[in-house]
């Protein structure tokens, strides 16, 4: 298994942090150890002071493929949820500073949340799915996929010309504006047009 993450992939967000807005998809990626397993607590990690929440949608891959036209990379995916990209925002701010890579602040052990899978056949249109994330019973995020830069179908055949995609993988797909801190305590919701899609307590 896979996890592939997009980044600036709303022209807001990237505003908010200061980012340039790339003419193609930022791709980075996290480990499988990153993945937050069901009924798995979730700790404040130790090693950072500035723990960032990023709500975002979420592909399953449902079919092995390489070099996958834009055309058909709709085949390629079959569930969508919304999750997070905990992202350690000091950490990431060194190392940006410095040219270095990410992996330190976005890929550590649990980093990456997913919530419960609803068939892309149940969605009216994909195309302009909204989500949101609320933070102690106020939402703190609120997107569209109608918002992207770039859209699921595109992000999966960019993703397979560098990197075959397989059953199982999955695909973050980028935050809204609105990202912002969390402390031990605080609860999270995430949403997909209006469905509670996870639950989550800091630790």
């Amino acid at each position: 298994m896979k996890i592939f993450c997009v980044g600036r992939n709303y022209a807001a967000h990237a505003s908010e942090l200061g980012n340039e807005i790339p003419d193609e998809p930022v791709i980075f990626m996290k480990p499988k150890s990153a993945l937050l397993q069901q009924h798995t607590p979730f700790y404040y990690p130790e090693f950072t002071n500035e723990l960032h929440y990023e709500a975002e949608l979420v592909l399953r891959i449902s079919k092995n493929g390489k070099y996958i036209q834009e055309k058909f990379a709709g085949k390629y995916y079959d569930a969508i949820t919304t999750g997070i990209d905990f992202t350690a925002r000091d950490i990431q701010n060194e190392l940006k500073a410095k040219g270095l890579p990410w992996e330190k602040a976005k890929a550590w052990d649990n980093s990456a949340v997913i919530g419960k899978w609803v068939p892309v056949a149940d969605i009216k249109n994909k195309k302009d799915i909204s989500f949101g994330l609320y933070k102690n019973k106020e939402m703190v995020q609120k997107g569209s996929s109608a918002l992207m830069l770039h859209n699921f179908d595109s992000i999966v055949s960019y993703i397979s010309n560098f990197f075959s995609v397989n059953i199982g993988d999955v695909i973050f797909t980028g935050t809204p504006a609105g990202v912002g801190e969390v402390v031990v305590g605080d609860e999270l919701e995430g949403f997909m047009e209006e469905a509670s899609m996870f639950r989550l307590e800091i630790k």
